[in-house]
């Protein structure tokens, strides 16, 4: 029977010894487990996975190991868990937690920092000094699920109180998953000033992030926002988001076509979401003298940068990591008060069995795939039981 000291369980949320779950071993490699169920420590509640999207840093540590670093180096053969984007249901709470109740539903961030370093103390938790540091005889209370913990693949997850967001009833499992999604574009724009009412904004690359950076832009009210991409298709999903103008960079000139839209002259903010070789350039053209430029993608390679051209027009470059200082919890708000839709963004839904089906639509983008999710087994039954 799952039990521990200190921790909070019901009878209506009944918790198996082991789980389901997939495990990573060689690179590109994902198998069917049994793993013990975790038990949630001080300041932790143990969620039961509903719903998990899968995200392209997931195809790239599947693949290739990095980001995550497990054990202090790559997750291969190492009994590990990938999936970051999940949502669920509270079903135990660790000790001393009153913060949540069993039997709510969450959406969770990814990083918990060790809340004790210079990063942590400033809010910047996805910037944590100890990132990774919590194994062996060394535990400095960092976590990021699916990345140096185990992540949501499986059918139960341990986190953080601080890393919790509470969803309304009427929102749907697919559609929580997405909330970290918003997250991270609300954390570009918050770290480019949040307050872009007004100005204007272009977002680079119509994948998840830039599909929901244009919603999160026009929810705070930029004006106007411009979306640059390769593909009609989900140009014109931006443009239900609320993207103002939207520009095919196959067809015109990315800068030019930028500088046409806004009145022949450079925008105030680029939130850069596609990665691409030439992006960092092309951004750093596309803002006006004192504009500021987010990066939010992971190249994959090393890209030169025109560092002259940023000095001689004082452009501001940042960089972030994930859906830090809070703004998943804004996103969010926006969600629930339907600001924006971001289910425009979900395609397909598989069963957890199914993962490996589910990452080759990822992938491969079969049927035009933009946000594959995974359900877990028993969830719908339980909702129509509940029901």
């Amino acid at each position: 029977m799952y039990a521990a000291p200190g921790v909070k369980t019901s009878p209506d949320f009944p918790i198996p010894e082991t789980m389901k779950a997939w495990v990573l071993g060689n690179a590109g490699e994902l198998k069917p487990a049994k793993k013990p169920v975790p038990v949630p420590k001080r300041a932790e509640v143990l969620v039961r996975i509903d719903a998990v999207a899968i995200c392209a840093t997931d195809l790239e540590i599947i693949d290739h190991g990095v980001p995550a670093m497990i054990q202090g180096g790559l997750p291969f053969n190492k009994n590990f868990t990938p999936g970051h984007e999940y949502m669920g249901t509270v079903v135990a709470l660790g000790p001393g937690v009153d913060e949540y109740r069993i039997g709510q539903r969450v959406t969770v961030e990814i990083h918990a920092g060790c809340g004790q370093c210079k990063r942590c103390r400033e809010g910047m938790y996805t910037s944590c000094h100890n990132y990774g540091l919590n194994y062996g005889d060394v535990d400095k209370g960092h976590r990021a699920n699916g990345f140096t913990t185990d992540g949501g693949f499986c059918e139960y997850q341990v986190n953080n109180i601080n890393t919790l967001v509470a969803i309304p009833d009427a929102m749907s499992d697919e559609e929580a998953t997405l909330v970290v999604t918003a997250g991270t574009a609300m954390y570009g724009l918050t770290e480019l000033g949040g307050l872009v009412a007004g100005e204007s904004v272009v977002v680079t690359g119509p994948g998840p992030i830039g599909l929901l950076g244009v919603a999160v832009a026009k929810a705070l009210g930029a004006q106007p926002v411009i979306l640059t991409g390769t593909r009609d298709n989900r140009l014109k999903i931006g443009r239900e988001l609320g993207a103002d103008h939207v520009v095919n960079v196959r067809n015109e000139d990315a800068v030019e076509a930028v500088r046409r839209l806004n009145g022949g002259k450079g925008v105030d903010y680029v939130l850069e979401c596609s990665g691409a070789p030439n992006a960092v350039n092309e951004a750093i053209r596309m803002v006006n003298r004192g504009g500021k430029v987010c990066l939010a993608a992971f190249p994959h390679q090393e890209t030169p940068v025109d560092v002259a051209h940023i000095v001689r027009n004082n452009i501001y470059l940042y960089g972030i990591r994930g859906e830090g200082k809070s703004a998943t919890h804004r996103a969010e708000a926006f969600m629930s008060q339907k600001r924006f839709d971001a289910t425009k963004i979900h395609t397909h839904t598989f069963a957890l069995d199914d993962l490996p089906t589910a990452i080759r639509y990822a992938k491969d983008r079969v049927d035009d795939a933009i946000k594959v999710v995974v359900k877990a087994p028993g969830v719908t039954a339980h909702r129509v039981a509940a029901e």
